[in-house]
C-alpha cells in the first residue's frame, strides 16, 4: 500500500518507464519557452530523484514548507514529488499574487524557501522582508539548494498517509483566504477514486491523456488530473492555461483522451463558428463543473463527447466528491449525480432541518463509517475555530445549496453566500444568471445584491454584450433583457438593475469573483450605463 504520492509516481515510473508521463503541447511550449514534447516516466523519476537529494542535502524535510511558485510549468510537478519523498509539504503560489497576498501567504504558511519563476523573486523577498520571516528563493533549474533555517520539525516521525502534503488556500472572498492543510491521504484518495470511475467515465489503465488549463495552485489539477495519471498510468497534458482558439488543436495534438473544464469553456468555445473539425479529436468525456444549462446538450452535439458534471470542494476532495457519471445524467439541469456509498449526506435549511425533496437546502457531507473527517482535509492552519466552525454538529457545511430530486438526484442551485434575501424571499444569482444568459445580446452576466431600504436587497444584474452589440438605447436594451426573466422567473427574481460593463471580475480560474461583484453592485446604482428597471417588477395577476 503506497503511503505517500511519491510513492504511488514511483511504482508507476517503475513499471512504465519509457511511456510518456507528460507532454508539453506547442502553445504551452511557446508561453513558458520550453521544449515542446513529451517526459517520459523514466526520465521524470531521475529529475525527481536528483532534486530529492538536492533537498535532502540541504537540511529539509519532514514538517518544513516550500512554496513552489512556477505557474503550470513541468518543474512544478518534479519539485512537488520530490519534496513530498521528504515529508516537504508543498504550498503552491498563485503567480497573480501581488504585494499584500503574498505577505500574508508567507507570513501565515511560514514558508522558508520558494522555488520561484526569477522574474518574481524580488517581489517574494520583499514580502518575506514585510512579513518578518527568514526567507530564501530558488530557480527551478538552480543547482544548490539554500539550505533550510531550522531543522525538519518532525525529523523523527516516518513521512506516511497522514503527513501534511500540501497547504492549499482558498480563494477568500470575504476575509483572509484560509490555508486548507491537506495530507498524501487526501491526495492518494483523490486518485484511487478517479481511476475507479465507472459508467461514462471509464479510465482505462496506462491509456488516457489527461489535459487540462486549470491551474496547479488549486485542488482540481493538483488532486484530480494529476493523481489519476500517477494512479492509473498515462500522461499528464498540463495546458498554460484556457486558449480558446488553440484548445481543440491542443487536445489534437497532445492526443487527449480525457479534458478538465469549468463552466467559462464550454460557453467560449461554442462562440466559435461551427466547424467540420469540431470533432477531430480522440477526447473520450469530460470532467467538470458549472456547464450553464442552455450549452450542455449543444456542446455535447457539436464536439462530441460527454461533459461530465461534478461537484467537490479543496476541503472535501475526492472524500465528498458527488459525480454524475451514470447515466441518465441530467444534461442540461444542473444535475451532478447522486449519494455514493461512501459518502453521508444532509440538506438542511437556516435552522438545520432536514429539508424536503425538491427543496434546496445548505449541503452537509461527511464521510460514512467511523471516522467522519476521512480523506478531507486536515483542518484550516491556524484557525482551530474556523475548521469547528464548518465541521458543526459532526457535518461538514459546505455553503453550497442544493436540491435533491425524489429520485435521489443532485442539483446545484447556488453558493449559499451568494443568495439574494429581497423582501424576505431569497433568489439564487446563478439561477437568474442562467436565464439572462440566455438572451441574444447577452455574452455573460453576473447577478449580486445591492442594498434598498425597503426590500433590504434589490437584484442587480451586471451584463456583457456579444461583439458587435452596441448597446444603443440602454434602456431599452435593459428592459427586453428583464422581460425575459420575467417570463421566466417569479417576478422578485428579475433584475431591478442592469449594468452594461466591458467585463465581469473573474477570478485566475475564471470563475465570477463574487466578492468583487458584491462590491460593485454597491456602487454601480445611479451610475452612467446602470439602468433602474425595478418598475418593471410587479407580481403577476
Amino acid at each position: 500500500m503506497h503511503a505517500t504520492v511519491h510513492d504511488v509516481f514511483g511504482a508507476t515510473a517503475a513499471r512504465t518507464p519509457k511511456a510518456d508521463f507528460l507532454y508539453t503541447e506547442s502553445v504551452t511550449a511557446r508561453t513558458y519557452g520550453i521544449d515542446c514534447g513529451s517526459l517520459t516516466w523514466g526520465d521524470a523519476a531521475a529529475d525527481v530523484a536528483r532534486l530529492r537529494q538536492a533537498y535532502a542535502a540541504a537540511g529539509w524535510g519532514h514538517g518544513h514548507r516550500i512554496g513552489l511558485l512556477l505557474e503550470n510549468r513541468p518543474a512544478f510537478l518534479l519539485h512537488w514529488f520530490a519534496l513530498n519523498a521528504l515529508g516537504v509539504s508543498v504550498v503552491p503560489i498563485n503567480a497573480e499574487m501581488r504585494s499584500a497576498e503574498l505577505v500574508y501567504l508567507i507570513g501565515h504558511s511560514e514558508i522558508g524557501l520558494a522555488v520561484t519563476l526569477p522574474e518574481r523573486a524580488a517581489d517574494l523577498h520583499a514580502a518575506a522582508q514585510q512579513a518578518g520571516v527568514p526567507f530564501d528563493t530558488m530557480g527551478a533549474d538552480d543547482a544548490a539548494v539554500p539550505p533550510a533555517r531550522r531543522p525538519a520539525p518532525r525529523a523523527n516521525e516516518p513521512v506516511g498517509e497522514g503527513s501534511e502534503c500540501a497547504l492549499l488556500y482558498t480563494s477568500g472572498t470575504t476575509g483572509r483566504p484560509k490555508g486548507c492543510m491537506l495530507t498524501n491521504a487526501y491526495f492518494l484518495r483523490a486518485g484511487q477514486w478517479y481511476a475507479q470511475l465507472d459508467g461514462v467515465c471509464s479510465v482505462r489503465p496506462d491509456t488516457e491523456r489527461v489535459m487540462t488549463p486549470l491551474p496547479l495552485n488549486h485542488m482540481n489539477a493538483m488532486a484530480f488530473s494529476t493523481m489519476v495519471v500517477l494512479t492509473a498510468g498515462g500522461c499528464l497534458v498540463q495546458l498554460d492555461r484556457f486558449h480558446p482558439k488553440s484548445w481543440l488543436a491542443s487536445a489534437r495534438e497532445s492526443g487527449a483522451t480525457i479534458v478538465h473544464y469549468l463552466g467559462v469553456i464550454p460557453a467560449m468555445l461554442l462562440g466559435a463558428p461551427p466547424a467540420p473539425a469540431d470533432r477531430d479529436h480522440a477526447i473520450r468525456w469530460g470532467f467538470g463543473a458549472g456547464v450553464d444549462r442552455k450549452n450542455h446538450a449543444p456542446f455535447e452535439e457539436r464536439f462530441g463527447f460527454a461533459l461530465v458534471e461534478a461537484w467537490a470542494m479543496t476541503e472535501t476532495g475526492a472524500g465528498a466528491c458527488v459525480m454524475a457519471n451514470r447515466e441518465p445524467r441530467g444534461v442540461g439541469t444542473a444535475c451532478f449525480g447522486r449519494q455514493p456509498d461512501f459518502l453521508e449526506v444532509r440538506l438542511v435549511d437556516e435552522e438545520a432541518h432536514d429539508v424536503p425533496a425538491d427543496t434546496p437546502g445548505e449541503l452537509l457531507v461527511r464521510s460514512a463509517g467511523d471516522d467522519p473527517r476521512r480523506y478531507f482535509f486536515g483542518g484550516y492552519l491556524k484557525d482551530e475555530e474556523a475548521t469547528a466552525e464548518a465541521w458543526a454538529g459532526g457535518w461538514f457545511h459546505t455553503g453550497d445549496l442544493v436540491r435533491r430530486d425524489g429520485e435521489g438526484n443532485f442539483y446545484f442551485v447556488d453558493r449559499k453566500k451568494n443568495v439574494i434575501r429581497r423582501s424576505g424571499e431569497n433568489i439564487s444569482a446563478v439561477e437568474v444568471e442562467s436565464v439572462l444568459n440566455q438572451h441574444p445580446a447577452v455574452q455573460a452576466s453576473a447577478v449580486a445584491a445591492t442594498p434598498d431600504a425597503v426590500r433590504g436587497d434589490e437584484v442587480l444584474c451586471c451584463v456583457v454584450l456579444k461583439d458587435g452589440v452596441e448597446a444603443g438605447d440602454k434602456p431599452a436594451l435593459a428592459a427586453d433583457i428583464v422581460r425575459l426573466a420575467l417570463d421566466q422567473l417569479a417576478y422578485y427574481k428579475a433584475p431591478g438593475y442592469v449594468a452594461f460593463v466591458d467585463a465581469l471580475p473573474l477570478t485566475p480560474s475564471q470563475k465570477i469573483q463574487r466578492g468583487q461583484l458584491r462590491d460593485m453592485a454597491r456602487e454601480l446604482p445611479g451610475q452612467p450605463g446602470c439602468v433602474d428597471t425595478r418598475a418593471m417588477k410587479k407580481r403577476q395577476p
